[in-house]
């Protein structure tokens, strides 16, 4: 077997093992329990602070293959969980926004949206840095967010949430993540050692 990274390796699967994030979880949980998932969010915070692996949580709860319907506590062990958590799903595009800046990257993307997902439940995109994008990318996009199908979940991620038009944070669920504090950190670095780092 090869070597993983313990950032990859302790990386977290579920909503309870986000640590210092516990507002997003919840929020993230009730919605599911309630059957009112936004169609698109934009997870806003400071780097490292679990954006992008919340953003997969989220894509695994929606996807799971072993549950009837959304659930809060994803399997781990279907094919939709596991390609998630290696970045291979087909149905879950994972954008990063500093190369996908232009209005026709984003009209590539908008010819992809009315097919339905290949398997998993919803096609899911989630673009990180979401604040690169360009002003005519931005306006491309706000059709689409008004009035995007059923099967379709944006997740955005930025670290500089000024930036984001005014027109797209109203249509969009805000999660903003906190800074981690340091007991929180050192608990779970304790428990790392403890279960074999």
């Amino acid at each position: 077997m090869s070597y993983v990274v313990l950032a990859r390796k302790w990386r977290p699967m579920r909503f309870e093992d986000l640590v210092g994030q516990d507002h997003v979880a919840r929020t993230l949980e009730n919605a599911i329990a309630q059957g009112r998932v936004a169609h698109a969010f934009l997870f806003t915070g400071v780097r490292g602070v679990g954006k992008t692996t919340s953003a997969r949580i989220l894509a695994k709860a929606l996807n799971c293959m072993n549950s009837p319907g959304p659930t809060s506590k994803p399997c781990l062990e279907c094919a939709a969980c596991l390609e998630i958590a290696a970045g291979t799903d087909v149905d879950v595009r994972e954008i990063d926004g500093a190369s996908y800046t232009g209005v026709d990257d984003v009209r590539r993307l908008q010819d992809q949206i009315p097919y339905r997902p290949a398997r998993d439940r919803f096609k899911i995109f989630i673009v990180d840095e979401v604040h690169m994008l360009s002003q005519n990318a931005w306006n491309a996009f706000l059709k689409t967010l008004e009035e995007p199908p059923p099967h379709v979940k944006f997740i955005f991620a930025t670290t500089e949430v000024h930036k984001v038009p005014v027109t797209i944070l109203s249509r969009v669920q805000r999660l903003d993540f906190k800074l981690i504090g340091t007991q929180p950190i050192a608990e779970r670095l304790r428990q790392v050692l403890r279960e074999g780092g």
